[in-house]
């Protein structure tokens, strides 16, 4: 099978696995939703880089527009959208990729757990695979309950250090990126849970550890797949926590992102729930044990 034969039987393969997504949303009552691409200004993240798009930006993430909706009553929805950043390339990434998120009214982050677990099942089955799956060798079991691993656990037992001196010397994300993820779920996907609270800008704070966030990571086969936490709904708590995230960019050299207002605004209208945005082209690498996320998508950047 040629290059170009491959790819598009991934497409169509992508596509069973795309309607399965769907309908395990509308199975459950969501509702899909569209949000606006261009945007006056993302929401306030030291790690995240927007594409300027004149006087505005590419979305970087739905999530701010999907809270609003939340705000305003909308209930459980979910969206499936292209979003943009600046200086992504690589074997996992792309400057444009294809974001899954959805938000669960009245629930925290443990319910979005039990999400991926039964949305991994549905898209295996889906394409045949059942409850098992190889990537690039590896054999994943995907039978609920999946593992469940403090951010503190991990550090002390793949790093042998702890959170607070990882973060003191200024070595948190390169620490987990290095060392800890290739390492995660080689056997079954594991949930990398309970951020340091510096770590989850959006995120609830653990009512018995504050300095905890309710932030946890899905990773299988060392991908890094999703990103969900129960959702900070204060606005004043919200507004430092950007004030921070903003100082963070100017002393990277990177410029700030203006104050979200109308997100702001609506915070305080937001109800108890919990938000999630997975990776599609990185669930369709898993799926269909593609090593390139160029394996699973229609074009390169190169290519255009």
């Amino acid at each position: 099978m040629s290059a170009t034969q491959k790819r598009l039987e991934n497409l169509r393969r992508r596509d069973t696995l795309l309607r399965a997504v769907r309908s395990f949303f509308w199975n459950q009552g969501f509702t899909e939703v569209q949000t606006p691409v261009r945007i006056p200004g993302p929401l306030p993240e030291a790690h995240i880089h927007a594409v300027e798009s004149g006087p505005w930006f590419l979305h970087p993430s739905p999530e701010a527009c999907m809270k609003r909706l939340v705000a305003a009553g909308s209930g459980d929805i979910f969206t499936i959208c292209p979003v943009f950043r600046a200086n992504e390339r690589g074997t996992r990434h792309l400057p444009e990729f294809i974001l899954l998120e959805w938000y669960r009214v009245g629930a925290d982050y443990t319910a979005l757990m039990e999400d991926c677990e039964g949305l991994f099942l549905a898209a295996a089955r889906a394409l045949g695979l059942g409850n098992r799956i190889t990537w690039q060798g590896m054999e994943l079991d995907l039978t609920p309950p999946w593992d469940r691993l403090t951010v503190a656990e991990a550090f002390r037992s793949l790093a042998g250090m702890e959170v607070s001196d990882a973060l003191a010397a200024d070595a948190f994300d390169e620490t987990a990126a290095l060392v800890l993820e290739p390492r995660l779920g080689l056997s079954r996907p594991v949930f990398l849970m309970d951020y340091p609270v510096e770590k989850g800008s959006l995120a609830k704070r653990k009512e018995e550890d504050p300095a905890i966030a309710e932030r946890f990571e899905v990773f299988a086969a060392g991908l890094e797949l999703a990103n969900g936490f129960s959702e900070l709904t204060d606005p004043e708590e919200q507004r430092q926590r950007f004030v921070e995230e903003n100082r963070l960019r100017e002393e990277a050299g990177l410029p700030p992102y203006p104050p979200p207002e109308t997100f702001l605004d609506a915070l305080s209208s937001l109800p108890p729930c919990a938000g999630i945005a997975l990776g599609v082209d990185r669930l369709a690498m898993l799926m269909l044990d593609a090593p390139l996320i160029d394996d699973v998508v229609s074009f390169r950047p190169e290519e255009l």
